[in-house]
């Protein structure tokens, strides 16, 4: 029971609250009015008046009903684990996009709990699309709520268009794009600030990144790939979440490879494992190429197993479906960040490296340039008006620069 009431009291912390007291109940099913039964209730409203609480945050779901119930005995605010984390989204969320799928979150999760919020429900309506036999102001909120829930989906369907264009834009280019996924506060922000140079906000509270990042990233082989910064995942995350994410996770799904973050000194990093995996499923990413970066190495002592060891122990059962190639590293020291580059060289398949001889118009400064951008050029020969160049290319380039390159 304990990690997850640490976890809890982590995600209460982010959300700006002190935790006063923790409390655990081993009961053989749930009490469908109040969640923990009559006494745990009677228990529970004596001890939230002596400590003077202002809320009592549940780690398990609540219902509506059992909601209104438990606020109604404890007489202080009564929140849930998904709720808590909505708040969290809420005062993360940073871009228009964010703040949309955050909304359609809440309002998702407000619409089956509208009923019982008082008599203000029962008050009939008036004017144009209310009037009749008469409507409650509950009906008025729930169809207020839907239309808004329908124009935000709209908008994020124009925003999952926009995407979906800069996709193809990078294609023409073209460049592969990697995804960093992980656990929440798994080291995945230092690691994309490490790798590109960017300034994402990196720190200990859950869920600093929320909206996503996307930067170029120069591996070995002088290949140009976009690595994306996405919302770190948790344990049971709101299925609410996931559904007005989509739009942002949908960067998961393109991604050549996805590099899953694991914080390997965590004694619960094979559940953490387990979580992240239940997320890529759900969003029918997980069957992409993935390597597992068992990031904070440098917090291992020297005797522990080997890397390929470590990473089949995290996938547990599923170390046959999944390969568990797999890098240690430390994001913060920057320890065998040179090798996980070049794991990322090998994985990425579909755009192969191969040398090639090319020969170029002098004057053609445009695919000079491209070429020394998008491969690593070993030789350069001026014949004429020509430049003959040697270098090792992907394939993509290739194939951009085909009219040019030798048989």
């Amino acid at each position: 029971m304990e990690e997850p009431l640490e976890e809890l009291a982590s995600l209460a912390s982010t959300a700006g609250a002190i935790v006063l007291e923790r409390i655990t109940q081993v009961r053989p099913r749930l009490e469908a009015s109040t969640l923990i039964g009559a006494g745990k209730v009677q228990q529970l409203a004596g001890l939230a008046k002596g400590l003077e609480a202002d809320v009592v945050i549940f780690d398990n779901e609540l219902t509506p009903t059992q909601q209104r119930n438990l606020e109604s005995e404890l007489a202080v605010k009564v929140i849930d684990r998904t709720q808590l984390i909505l708040d969290i989204f809420a005062s993360r969320a940073r871009t228009r996009e964010g703040q949309l799928q955050v909304e359609l979150a809440q309002l998702n999760y407000v619409l089956p709990r509208l009923t019982g919020r008082g008599t203000a429900m029962s008050r009939l309506g008036g004017g144009i699309g209310t009037r009749g036999p008469g409507e409650m102001q509950l009906e008025t909120d729930r169809r207020r709520i839907f239309r808004r829930i329908r124009k935000i989906e709209q908008d994020l369907e124009a925003v999952k268009a926009g995407r979906a264009i800069q996709r193809r834009q990078r294609v023409e280019v073209p460049l592969a794009t990697l995804a960093l996924v992980g656990y929440t506060n798994a080291g995945k922000s230092t690691l994309f600030n490490r790798l590109t140079g960017a300034g994402v906000d990196a720190d200990s509270r859950l869920f600093a990144t929320l909206d996503p990042t996307v930067r170029k990233l120069i591996l070995p082989s002088r290949r140009q790939v976009l690595l994306s910064d996405t919302v770190g995942f948790i344990r049971n995350l709101p299925t609410t979440l996931i559904k007005a994410f989509r739009a942002t996770l949908e960067e998961v799904r393109q991604a050549a490879v996805l590099l899953h973050v694991v914080d390997v000194s965590s004694t619960h990093a094979e559940e953490q494992v387990g979580q992240v995996l239940d997320v890529l499923h759900e969003i029918e990413a997980d069957d992409k190429p993935q390597l597992f970066v068992l990031n904070k190495a440098d917090l291992l002592s020297g005797g522990d197993l080997s890397v390929e060891t470590i990473a089949c122990r995290l996938l547990g059962d599923r170390a046959e479906s999944i390969p568990a190639r797999a890098v240690a590293i430390s994001a913060l020291t920057g320890q065998g960040l040179d090798k996980l580059s070049a794991l990322i060289d090998e994985a990425l398949l579909s755009d192969p490296v191969e040398r090639a001889v090319f020969r170029i118009p002098a004057a053609d400064g445009a695919s000079l340039h491209f070429l020394h951008e998008h491969a690593q050029v070993f030789d350069v020969r001026y014949q004429d008006d020509h430049c003959q160049l040697t270098a090792d290319a992907p394939r993509s380039v290739r194939v951009r620069l085909k009219n040019f390159v030798l048989q």
